[in-house]
C-alpha cells in the first residue's frame, strides 16, 4: 500500500484570509508531502508496508511514527475546513460539546488556550472516548490521540509552519480565526 495526502476538498485560496494560499501550498504541498514521501520510504519492507495508517500511528515509533503520525494529523486538519465555513457544530456533537464544558464558547476559550500553551510544535485535539466523552488534549510532535486509545474529532495544527507566513509569531491569533473556516458538517460525523 502507498501511503498517500487527502486531496484537499477545496482550492487552495478558499480559506483566505484566515489561512493564505501561500501557506495552505507550502504547508499542504510541501510539509504534508515530505511526510507522505518519508513514510513510503521508511515503511518499505517493513511489516507496516501495507498497513493503514491508523495502524501505523497506534504501533510505530521513532521516525515511522512521526510521518504516519502527522499524515494522519494533517488528513485530519485539511480536510476539517472550509470556504465560509465557521459557525457551530449541531446534533450530538454540540450537545457532548454543551455537556462537557458549558457551552460552545466555554469550548472554545479551553481549546484555543490548550493551543495557545503547547510547547514547541504539535498539535490541540478534541477528541472522544468510546463512550463519547470528550476531552481536550495536548500533544507535541507528530501526538494524536489514538495512541492515548481516543478518537481524534478536531485538530489544530501549531507548528509554526501552519501560521508563521500569514501571522508570524502570533499563534494565539491564528487560533482565534480559524475557527472561522471549520466545517462543522466534516467534523461532526468523526465524532
Amino acid at each position: 500500500m502507498k501511503f498517500e495526502k487527502v486531496a484537499l476538498p477545496y482550492a487552495t485560496d478558499a480559506l483566505e484570509p484566515v489561512i493564505s494560499k501561500q501557506t495552505v501550498e507550502l504547508h499542504y504541498g510541501k510539509h504534508h508531502q515530505a511526510y507522505v514521501d518519508n513514510l513510503n520510504k521508511l515503511a518499505a519492507g517493513t511489516k507496516f508496508e501495507n498497513t493503514d495508517l491508523e495502524t501505523v500511528v497506534k504501533e510505530s515509533d521513532g521516525a515511522i511514527f512521526n510521518n504516519a503520525g502527522q499524515i494522519l494529523n494533517h488528513n485530519i486538519y485539511f480536510t476539517s475546513f472550509k470556504k465560509d465555513g465557521g459557525g457551530e457544530p449541531k446534533g450530538k456533537l454540540a450537545d457532548a460539546i454543551n455537556e462537557q464544558f458549558g457551552s460552545f464558547e466555554k469550548f472554545k476559550e479551553e481549546f484555543t488556550a490548550a493551543g495557545v500553551s503547547v510547547f514547541g510544535s504539535g498539535w490541540v485535539w478534541l477528541a472522544k472516548d468510546e463512550s463519547g466523552k470528550l476531552s481536550i488534549l495536548k500533544e507535541s510532535n507528530a501526538g494524536n490521540p489514538l495512541t492515548s486509545g481516543l478518537i481524534p474529532v478536531l485538530g489544530f495544527d501549531v507548528w509554526e509552519h501552519s501560521y508563521y507566513l500569514d501571522y508570524q509569531n502570533r499563534r494565539a491569533d491564528h487560533l482565534k480565526e480559524i475557527w472561522k473556516i471549520i466545517d462543522w458538517d466534516v467534523v461532526s460525523a468523526r465524532y
